[in-house]
């Protein structure tokens, strides 16, 4: 069953983190009269804010993004859950028992990803088997190329509570991609969710 066209805004603004009415109608394949209804009623509703941006000569454009309120619609696993019990092993056992926890879960999803890579010869191919497990755990993943680089993006954090009370697991997953894509590459985060971006983006570079 198709999604209402507010949801899929919604979808559309969380994976491009921005975009203006009339790139929103063609990915809708709406009107613009149509895409701007839906964009006021998502502004009214709090999920949305406008910015406008200058271009260069002309009028500025007005360029859409999620609120707050409308990351919310993206919720985190089990997000309560799982940071109380990050805040019970950190304060009954203390913050060697914390990294013993992180590595272990980083050696568990090092080993599933390496397994699924086996077959994975190019770079572009380790990339597509990365994007699809990780999509599959949630995280919207997407890779795309600019000039001699590569970028993995991921769209939405399903662990960011987790990681926002422990950034060990962030530091897990960088070395995680560093390892898994392999010695001929550097791996560098470029864009992060806890430090107030709206994806997360690893560059691959020779």
């Amino acid at each position: 069953m198709k999604k209402p066209a507010a949801d899929r805004i919604l979808m559309f603004l969380k994976m491009r983190g921005e975009a203006t009415s009339l790139l929103i109608s063609k990915e809708l394949a709406i009107t613009k009269e149509g895409a701007r209804k839906h964009l006021l009623n998502l502004a009214n509703e709090g999920l949305i804010k406008s910015l406008a941006k200058s271009e260069g000569v002309g009028r500025p454009s007005t360029y859409y993004t999620l609120t707050e309120k409308g990351l919310s619609q993206f919720p985190d696993s089990h997000a309560d859950v799982t940071v109380q019990i990050l805040k019970s092993v950190k304060n009954l056992l203390g913050e060697n028992a914390l990294d013993l926890l992180i590595n272990d879960r980083e050696k568990k999803t090092y080993e599933r990803y390496e397994k699924a890579l086996v077959n994975a010869e190019s770079l572009e191919e380790r990339l597509e088997v990365l994007v699809k497990a990780r999509s599959e755990e949630g995280y919207m993943a997407e890779w795309t190329k600019e000039g001699a680089d590569y970028f993995l993006i991921e769209n939405h954090c399903p662990i960011c509570a987790a990681a926002t009370e422990c950034q060990g697991f962030c530091r897990a997953e960088l070395s995680n991609f560093q390892n898994l894509i392999g010695k001929n590459y550097q791996v560098e985060r470029v864009n992060h969710i806890l430090s107030g971006g709206q994806r997360c983006v690893y560059r691959i570079s020779g």
